[in-house]
C-alpha cells in the first residue's frame, strides 16, 4: 500500500474555521517518492497578519490561485488507494475533511501520525515537532512553513521511520469507520466528534434502548474499535444496531470504572451480560494451616462463602500478584502455593525467606508479617481521597473514602486544594458502596500510578 505524505498552509488553527492556502503531497511506495502535487488554494478569505508572517503566504499570492473545489479531483486522484501521513496527522487530515465536507464530500482514508510514530520507533528525543526532529536526524528543511518544504521533510523522516521499525508502521495506521458497514440511523459526523478522553459511553439503538455501556481511557478510539468489529459474530450484530453514541467524560480512569459498573448494574443492557455479573472471579483468602502458619490462597469467589481479602480479574493475576506483593513483605513461596517443594522454598536458599517453610521461622512471627500484608490490602478505618486527572485542566477528580468505606466521587477546581480536605466533601455525589466498587478501588490503588492520596 502506497503512502502519500501531506502537509496544508492554513489560515488559522482550526479546520471549522480555516480555510487552506497550500496544499503539498508527497507519494512514498516503501522504496522512493514516485510522484508529487503542490499547490496553492485560494482560500476565499483574508490570511491573517500573523499567518503572512509565519508562512509568507499573502492574499496577492494565492488572488489567482485555484480554489479548493477546482483542484478537490486531482487531490482525491492522488490519494486513492493510500495511506494519509502527516506530523501531527490529525489537523491536517482534519483540514481535508472539512474542505471535502464543504463540498459535501464524506473524505475518508486511512492516515499515520508520524509524531505518534516518532514516539514510540526513535524514542529519547527532547521534542518531536518537526522542526527539532528533523535537526536531530540530520533533515534539511527547505521552506519551513511552506507546504512543500514541511511535506518534504516529513517524507524523508517517514522514510527512517518506515526502515527503522520491523512492521513498516502497521501499528500506527489508523484505520477509518467505513459508514457503509455501520447502521445508517448513526450520524458519522456524531462518531467523528467523539473526544479522546476518559470516560464512559452508551450504545442505543433505533428504538433508543440502551444496548451497551464501556468505558475507556480514549472513548473516540474505543468506539470505533466497536464500529470496525467483524471478528465476533456479537461484536457484528452490535455494531450494526448502534444507532445512537452517548458518552461523559470522567477524566479520571477509578471514576470511569465505577461509574460504568454503576451504569450496567442499573440498566443491565443486553450486550453487557458478562459484565453484569462481577469481573472479579477469583479472591484471596487466609487461613491457617496444620502448623498454626497464616496461608495465603488464591480460590473462586463463588466457593466460598466469606470475602475474600481482595478480588481478581483472573487467577494468573492473582498468583503474580501474591508473589511479588508477597515477597515485599518476605512471606514464605512455599506455605503460598507459589513455590510447590518438599524442602525449603527458593527464597530461603538466597536468604529471602525467613524460614517458615522449614519451621525456623515462628509461625507467631511469621504471622505477623502476614497480618501486615493484609493490612495493606484494606482501607481499614482509613479516610482519604484519591486525587486524580480532572475531565479538563482545570479540575481534579475526587474519590472519598470515609473510614474505610466508599463513600462516593466527583470533580473540583483545579486549586480547590486551598481548602482543608474535611471541606472537599462538597464536591462528592454520594454512592453506595458495593462488592465490585470496592474491588475497582483496591484494584486501582494497586495497579494505577498518577494519583495521589491525601489523608483526612
Amino acid at each position: 500500500m502506497p503512502f502519500v505524505i501531506v502537509d496544508v498552509e492554513t489560515t488559522g488553527g482550526s479546520p471549522k474555521q480555516s480555510k487552506i492556502t497550500e496544499i503539498a503531497l508527497y507519494k512514498y511506495d516503501g522504496t522512493s517518492i514516485t510522484d508529487s502535487y503542490v499547490s496553492l488554494i485560494n482560500p476565499e478569505q483574508s490570511i491573517p497578519d500573523f499567518i503572512v508572517r509565519l508562512t509568507g503566504i499573502t492574499d496577492s499570492m494565492v488572488k489567482e490561485a485555484p480554489k479548493f473545489y477546482e483542484i478537490a479531483r486531482n487531490i482525491m486522484d492522488f490519494c486513492e488507494g493510500a495511506v494519509f501521513v502527516a506530523h501531527n496527522v490529525g489537523f491536517d487530515y482534519g483540514m481535508l475533511r472539512s474542505e471535502f465536507r464543504a463540498l459535501g464530500y464524506d473524505f475518508r482514508m486511512p492516515h499515520l501520525c508520524t509524531v505518534r510514530a516518532s514516539r514510540y520507533v526513535i524514542p529519547g528525543h527532547a521534542s518531536y515537532s518537526l522542526g527539532k526532529i528533523t535537526e536531530a536526524l540530520g533533515i534539511a528543511i527547505e521552506g519551513r512553513h511552506r507546504a512543500g518544504g514541511d511535506a518534504l521533510a516529513t517524507a524523508k523522516l517517514f522514510e527512517i521511520l518506515y526502515h527503522k521499525d520491523p512492521n513498516h508502521l502497521d501499528h500506527f495506521i489508523h484505520h477509518e469507520v467505513n459508514p457503509q458497514h455501520v447502521n445508517p440511523k448513526l450520524s458519522m459526523d456524531t462518531v467523528d466528534d467523539l473526544p479522546e478522553k476518559t470516560g464512559v459511553y452508551r450504545f442505543y439503538d433505533e428504538c433508543n434502548r440502551l444496548m451497551y455501556i464501556g468505558k475507556s481511557k480514549n472513548i473516540k478510539k474505543r468506539v470505533e474499535q466497536h464500529l470496525r468489529n467483524t471478528s465476533t459474530a456479537k461484536g457484528e450484530i452490535m455494531r450494526k444496531e448502534i444507532a445512537h453514541i452517548e458518552y461523559e467524560i470522567t477524566g479520571s480512569e477509578l471514576i470511569a470504572m465505577l461509574l460504568e459498573s454503576d451504569l450496567i448494574k442499573a440498566h443491565k443492557p443486553p450486550f453487557n451480560r458478562q459484565l453484569r455479573r462481577s469481573v472479579f472471579t477469583y479472591g484471596l483468602y487466609d487461613e491457617p494451616n496444620d502448623q498454626g502458619y497464616l496461608v495465603l490462597k488464591v480460590g473462586l469467589v463463588s466457593k466460598h462463602e466469606a470475602a475474600p481479602l481482595t478480588y481478581f480479574n483472573s487467577k494468573k493475576e492473582a498468583h503474580e500478584y501474591l508473589k511479588n506483593r508477597g515477597d515485599a513483605f518476605g512471606l514464605c513461596q512455599k506455605i503460598n502455593g507459589v513455590y510447590p517443594s518438599q524442602d525449603a522454598c527458593f527464597h530461603y536458599s538466597v536468604k529471602q525467606c525467613s524460614g517458615a517453610c522449614i519451621g525456623e521461622e515462628t509461625a507467631e512471627a511469621y504471622n505477623v508479617k502476614v497480618d501486615q500484608f493484609i493490612a495493606s490490602l484494606r482501607f481499614e478505618d482509613s479516610s482519604f481521597f484519591i486525587v486524580d486527572k480532572g475531565r479538563n485542566r482545570s479540575e481534579k477528580s475526587l474519590v472519598w473514602i470515609d473510614r474505610g468505606k466508599y463513600r462516593g466521587y466527583g470533580h473540583a477546581p483545579y486549586h480547590f486544594n486551598h481548602a482543608a480536605p474535611i471541606h472537599w466533601t462538597r464536591f462528592i455525589e454520594v454512592k453506595d458502596e458495593d462488592r465490585d466498587n470496592r474491588s475497582i478501588i483496591n484494584l486501582y490503588l494497586r495497579k494505577a500510578n498518577g494519583f495521589k492520596l491525601v489523608n483526612l
